[in-house]
């Protein structure tokens, strides 16, 4: 039965993980938590990134299939999250993650409060369209990313796709990129979270047959809807995301 239900959640992770390009961590880690099928934060991340990993590339699949991939952005996202994704496993079992969880949730209130207002990308930055993308950006963007992904097993999404946003991208290709991104990263997590003894795999391949199922049918609805719509959705996650941070930064 738990197998059964683990795949139900995968395909709403990777339903929603696709459409918005979040990876969908912040659904699986507190699932897992809240539910006590793992004992610690660690164990979580690690047990979450795989499912990461999965709506990666399922997406970027669908994404590539409907010409959406902004391959330049995301690939300039790739060495700076690489790096993060190996700092970010590494402190993972060194260091109190509490303080830290807390400035990160604080941190996701300002994209989450600007995005929920419908805000396009022209009114935050000065657009990039047809022009050079900012290759610097791109890997400063990763590191952040990776690093915060890896420890908290969210794959990165939260950062990458409001950064790709105020870059210029427009909502679905900023998805696209946040989820290109996320291939070669949650790998390299997947790996390093695996060999520390951190993932439950009778509990990640369960989720996983449903991701990536989810992972497909994301893609479809993200290139019908508004893109006004597309962000707010994507503010109501960082919402959620910080809501969540905050409390576990408190202790609550």
């Amino acid at each position: 039965m738990l197998p059964f239900v683990l795949a139900l959640a995968g395909l709403g992770v990777g339903l929603l993980g696709s459409l918005l390009g979040i990876g969908g961590g912040i659904f699986v880690v507190p699932l897992l938590l809240l539910t006590g099928l793992v004992s610690t934060a660690q164990e979580a991340a690690g047990t979450s990134i795989v499912g990461v990993l999965a709506t990666g590339i399922s997406a970027s699949v669908a994404y590539f299939r409907r010409r959406k991939t902004p391959w330049r952005a995301g690939l300039s996202l790739v060495p700076g999250a690489l790096a993060g994704s190996y700092l970010g496993a590494y402190f993972a079992g060194k260091v109190t993650s509490g303080p830290l969880t807390l400035a990160f949730g604080l941190f996701l209130l300002y994209p989450a409060t600007v995005l929920v207002l419908g805000k396009e990308p022209k009114e935050l930055v000065r657009a990039r369209e047809g022009g050079a993308f900012p290759t610097w950006a791109g890997g400063l963007v990763g590191l952040l990313a990776g690093t915060a992904g890896s420890l908290f097993g969210i794959g990165g999404g939260v950062i990458m796709v409001p950064a790709l946003l105020w870059l210029g991208l427009p909502m679905v290709e900023a998805a696209a990129g946040s989820l290109l991104a996320m291939v070669p990263t949650a790998a390299l997590s997947t790996a390093l979270h695996a060999l520390a003894g951190r993932t439950h795999w009778g509990l990640a391949f369960p989720l996983v047959g449903g991701i990536l199922v989810g992972g497909q049918l994301g893609p479809i609805l993200a290139v019908r809807l508004p893109q006004r719509i597309l962000r707010r959705m994507f503010a109501l996650v960082l919402f959620y995301a910080a809501a969540n941070m905050i409390r576990k930064g408190l202790g609550l």
